[in-house]
This record gives C-alpha cells, structure tokens and sequence, in this order.
C-alpha cells in the first residue's frame, strides 16, 4: 500500500517502510531483547502472520512476534527531525532502533509515532526492531471478531497479530503542525479552526490557512499561534442565494470537499512548515426517531461491514481495494455502512470521504467485562476519535459492550 496513510494531515516528504521484514514468532513470549529471536522467517507488512499475504499463514496460538528491518535515513538539516509511524500495531508493541529501546504503544487499533532522530547513527542503515505482544487467551483487551480459540467459532475470525496498517517515516521541522481539528458550522456558514504544534517552542509564529472547494477561493487568512495553539472560527462570505450554498454541503450524493492548505510562518512570512488537509461543511442530528442530515431528514440505507479480506484480514490488499469496496455499496444502492468491531484505516476514510459513504465506526469491544478491559477501552476509543474527527463521512463512532456470555448472538450496540 503506498497511498499516504495519514490523509488528514498530509506533508509531501514521506517514507514507506512496508514490504519484506525478517520475522520470528515467540510462542510463550519469553524473548525479552531483541538480540533473543532467531529471524528464520521473513514477512510482507503491514499483512498479519496469520495471512497468506503476509506470506507467513500461521494461524496457530501464539503470544509475541518480532520484526526486523534496515532503511537508509534522509538526509536531515540542523532543524529537522525524523519521525517513525505505525499506524496500527495489535496489541502492545515494543520499538527498538539500533539497539536502543525508542518507545511503547498499547492499543491494536489506533496509531502511534516517535521522534527517533536522537537513536539514529551516522553512516550505514539504520536497524529497526518491533515486538508486538498479543496474547490470545487475554479476554479483556479490546479485541472485536477476533477469535481467542485455535480455530475461529461461532461469530468470530481469525486472529490479527502485530503490525497490520502501514509503518513510515517522515521527515518534518523541529517545531511543526502537530494536528488540525476542523468544526463546520452550518447555522453561521463557518468553519472552526483548531490547530496544535508539536516539537521546539518557538515564538511570534503565524497559521496561514487557505480555502479551497472545486478550485474556488473560500477564505484565506492568518492567525497569531499563541502558546503552541491556534482557535479560530472561518467565516465563510454570504453569497445570498441558497442554491450555492447547497452545492457545498457535504452528502452521500454530493461529496463536496474542502481543501485546505495551512501554512506555519515566521513573523515575517518565512515558511516553517506546510500540509494539506480537507475539511466538508455538513451536520448531522437526530429528530424524534429520524436521522438528520444537513437539518433535513434523511433515510439511512447501511450494510454491516465486517472489514476482513480472504486473503489480508482486517488489513485490505491495497488501497484501491478500499475504494472497490465503497463503490460496491453504492451500487448496490447503500448510503452508509457499519463497520461492526473495527476502528478502519484511515485510507477508507479518505475513499468515504471523497466517494460519499456514510461510516458508523464502532470501537472493537473486550469478550470479558472487567476494571482493566473498562480501561483499556477507554484509551484506545479516545486515540480513535482524535485521529477520526476530522472526516465528514463518520456520523457515529461509539464504544461496544463485552462480548462474554453472548457466544452465537450478533452484536447490537447500546
């Protein structure tokens, strides 16, 4: 998959670390450093052992697997830093980077990042080391059709250990745009601006943003970043005929998007960083029992999407696979589907978004209801409604109850 996997926060410069890695299953999970595993295998990631396209096919129980790659850094500049992504790792993953440990990660479904410019050595590849621990028999972890069994039964599939969504670098300033967040506001025909940095603090620094649908000027203007934040609300100008003003409200059959293009600028205009991102004017709401699009009812025609390939599992085989996929349900005549027990990859989101496909994204629930499964839950459900506020197309991301003593019932959220 070499499509951009973070599509809400898009810079030009980016590394695809996917393809064949050296493998090594640990059974009982008791290699602890990354000196243990044997690497008698090798893997095709981001596909899950348990694929045939991984090349791996291993279904069996097993608690921890190990990766191991090399890559050739970018050349960096004294004010740039070089940033290591997994954009989904199930459950716990462990990273090493020549030799030194760089960070950990808990939550199989949601992505993580770290600045690995420090670990990196000069001259040669650099070597990368992930462990991801995956214990089938633990009940409690957020783990949605996933089967703890050796064979799948009843509603559940097969296992998805470790990496299974893309991992990358990305080569971005020591003080950047960290993340966007975008609020459309009908009723005042505007358009909320939220924007963190992450890395060095740096002072008089301004966010240029710019407005585009179809081509066409929106808005443009700059604003002040105070204490690493921006808070804005983007008025868009009243053209006082209404039937523009529809064509740029966001709908399954009209899936007009936003562009924009933010700038992070020096008081005098030198430019720090730069990303794409998209945004949709749209709303939704519930009247009585009816479902409200853009204040106006609107009869839902979803189809439950369990989000697993014959060949891939819960990851699809490429990204033209997720735009298949949407294109289908549309022409089978649905409006929007329910991804039952799976927080999807962003790259579908991006197809929802552009295509027009309404998404219900639920949180994939725990077999056993205990405090640490409570927590867990609620961990990784926060990550997955910070990375997926942004896209238009969701219109519910809700958490699952347990799945325990319901063995053979489908699942039905509260």
């Amino acid at each position: 998959m070499h499509a951009y996997p973070r599509p809400q926060l898009a810079r030009p410069e980016w590394i695809n670390l996917n393809g064949e890695w050296e493998f090594s299953i640990d059974s009982n999970a008791l290699w602890k450093t990354p000196d243990e595993p044997p690497w008698d295998r090798r893997i095709r990631v981001p596909f899950s052992p348990e694929t045939p396209a991984s090349g791996i096919a291993d279904t069996g129980l097993y608690r921890a697997a190990w990766y191991r790659r090399t890559f050739d850094s970018p050349a960096l500049a004294k004010s740039q830093r070089l940033i290591l992504h997994f954009g989904a790792v199930d459950y716990a993953a462990e990273v090493w980077l020549n030799g030194e440990f760089v960070t950990r990660h808990e939550g199989g479904y949601t992505p993580f990042c770290a600045d690995i410019t420090g670990f990196l050595k000069t001259g040669g590849p650099q070597q990368l080391i992930v462990r991801a621990e995956d214990d089938p028999a633990d009940l409690s972890k957020p783990r949605g059709k996933q089967d703890w069994q050796a064979q799948p039964h009843s509603i559940w599939y097969v296992r998805t250990t470790g990496i299974w969504q893309t991992v990358w670098l990305e080569r971005v300033p020591s003080t950047r745009i960290g993340s966007i967040r975008w609020t459309p506001n009908m009723e005042r025909w505007e358009i909320g601006f939220e924007l963190f940095l992450e890395g060095a603090p740096q002072e008089n620094m301004r966010a240029r943003v710019k407005l585009l649908a179809s081509g066409k000027l929106l808005a443009e203007d700059a604003y002040c970043v105070i204490a690493g934040e921006v808070h804005r609300r983007i008025a868009l100008s009243d053209p006082g005929i209404d039937d523009y003003r529809n064509e740029l409200l966001w709908s399954p059959s009209n899936p007009i998007l936003i562009d924009a293009e933010v700038r992070l600028e020096t008081e005098s205009g030198e430019l720090v960083d730069f990303v794409d991102s998209y945004t949709a004017l749209r709303s939704i709401g519930v009247q009585g029992e009816k479902f409200v699009l853009n204040n106006r009812p609107y009869q839902l025609r979803m189809v439950l999407d369990q989000g697993y390939w014959p060949e891939s599992g819960l990851t699809a085989p490429d990204d033209s696979a997720f735009r298949h996929d949407i294109e289908l349900a549309k022409a089978m005549g649905f409006n929007g589907v329910r991804k039952h027990q799976k927080i999807e990859d962003p790259r579908y989101l991006y197809w929802a978004d552009r295509l027009g496909l309404l998404v219900w994204e639920e949180m994939p629930s725990a077999y056993r209801f205990t405090r640490a499964s409570i927590q867990r839950l609620t961990q990784e459900w926060s990550e997955a409604m910070m990375r997926d506020f942004n896209h238009p197309c969701i219109v519910a991301l809700v958490p699952f109850r347990s799945e325990e003593r319901r063995v053979g019932k489908e699942c039905r959220s509260r």
